[in-house]
């Protein structure tokens, strides 16, 4: 069974364009030069952060599997990465994070 990090890389370098860089110890996923997805090291555990329309930060609020990340002034959130993790909703999250970053002709992955 791959590990998480292992689900996460597939998940972000299947997007057009991704690539994985180390940026601050940990693995970074980037379409062109801005970022949409990490895996971090949080609290002596591992977490998934991703690009969130900061007006979506309450909808995570009273989710234990989330926390704010310490880092991106509210545009950010990151979920834990051990445990059960619904992986449904990580693509979905980062899928969403690639399209706020992504060129637009990038940005269009799939159907509405």
């Amino acid at each position: 069974m791959p590990n998480a990090l292992d689900r996460l890389r597939k998940i972000c370098l299947a997007l057009p364009e991704a690539t994985e860089q180390v940026g601050h110890g940990h693995p970074v996923f980037y379409v062109r030069k801005k970022c949409f997805a990490a895996f971090e090291p949080a609290k002596g555990r591992h977490a998934v952060a991703v690009r969130i329309d900061p007006l979506d930060a309450g909808i995570f609020r009273d989710d234990a599997r989330f926390f704010p990340t310490p880092y991106g002034r509210g545009a950010w959130i990151s979920i834990w990465a051990d445990g059960k993790i619904d992986w449904k909703l990580v693509e979905q999250l980062v899928e969403q994070s690639y399209r706020m970053v992504a060129p637009k002709k990038r940005a269009i992955l799939r159907g509405p």
